[in-house]
């Protein structure tokens, strides 16, 4: 009977599956359609230009953003091109030879320099880091509003195991220049849980939690609390110490932020490529489909570069299986209504 009845429901997935897969591909791009770590419309031509060698339209919008104050967009854009420089040294060398005290170059220099550090081999991690000091603090000596050099300082800090001491120093600077900045809540969180033991998980959650009661409803300071599931579920094999609820609520919050936000737009890609795979980890697979349609033909290498070495494919393969785990949970047919009184 036992093994009758685990048939019979194995059958009835796989109806469902066969007669409902193909039709929630609705709402998705086609997989050739999919782009992975997309630029917008500011970074696309000055990383076109720096393909062929070129640093000015690089630096005249690194100029721009620390002008305008725009720290969000100034963070993203030396990340981005600071990848770019990594493995082309002679880009940023020429740029250095034609403007040596350009402040944006300081900070992409040290961007580029603690990065390297970290993709580089564990054992010598910490020595490498340790002789970045000096380039990391002329980062930080150009535009005193600048929050940026501040969140590469916690990345330096964080590999070379600083005490806490150093980090509230660090987090002090940041905060004072940017209360709210996510690239900074982003380096701090990842500080906590690489120094924070069997405490970490709790620890992180409880920063990430206040961070976003604090912040603006469509802040992405908001999905804080998201990474730090994110975390705790990759370095566990389960929800663990944290109870489910707390996991939800972070994942609720989360899902209300992306809401907020417009859909298929590279900005909040990240962030709902994050979501998706705690929704999926968490295995609430209609919300799952549900975010996957909203971040539309925006991939992002974090966080399937965690689980692969073909993130886009990762992507592509994780969206056919959401469709797969929701299709098998829809009835063959809709049930109808009850009919409501004075219908005919």
């Amino acid at each position: 009977m036992v093994r009758t009845m685990a048939l019979l429901r194995a059958l009835i997935r796989t109806a469902r599956m066969a007669r409902h897969t193909s039709s929630l591909a609705a709402g998705l791009p086609a997989d050739d359609e999919v782009l992975l770590d997309v630029p917008d419309d500011r970074l696309g031509p000055a990383l076109v230009a720096a393909g062929r060698g070129e640093h000015r339209l690089a630096a005249d919008l690194l100029a721009a953003t620390r002008e305008g104050a725009e720290w969000e967009d100034r963070d993203r854009y030396v990340t981005r091109l600071a990848a770019f420089a990594g493995p082309r040294p002679e880009w940023l060398a020429r740029w250095r030879d034609a403007a040596p005290h350009d402040p944006d170059l300081r900070l992409l220099a040290a961007e580029q320099a603690v990065a390297d550090a970290w993709a580089g081999a564990a054992p010598a991690r910490a020595e490498r880091l340790h002789a970045l000091a000096p380039l990391v603090t002329a980062a930080a000596e150009g535009d005193p509003r600048d929050p940026v050099p501040w969140r590469v300082a916690l990345d330096h800090a964080r590999g070379g195991t600083a005490p806490q001491a150093r980090f509230a120093a660090l987090w002090g600077e940041a905060v004072r220049r940017s209360p709210h900045h996510y690239g900074c809540h982003v380096a701090a969180l990842r500080f906590l849980a690489a120094t924070g033991g069997e405490a970490g998980h709790g620890q992180c959650f409880d920063f990430a939690e206040r961070a976003a009661h604090d912040a603006l409803p469509d802040s992405l300071v908001q999905a804080l609390p998201v990474r730090a599931v994110f975390g705790h579920l990759t370095t566990r094999t389960g929800p663990g110490a944290v109870p489910r609820h707390r996991l939800d609520a972070a994942v609720d919050r989360a899902v209300r932020l992306s809401a907020r936000l417009a859909p298929a737009d590279p900005w909040p890609a990240e962030v709902r490529n994050i979501l998706i795979c705690v929704l999926v980890r968490l295995e609430r697979w209609p919300e799952a489909l549900e975010q996957l349609r909203r971040t539309g033909p925006y991939a992002t290498s974090f966080p399937w570069d965690r689980f692969s070495d073909d993130p886009l494919g990762q992507f592509l393969e994780l969206r056919d299986g959401v469709r797969i785990e929701v299709a098998a949970s829809t009835p063959l047919r809709a049930r109808r209504s009850p009919a409501l009184p004075g219908d005919h």
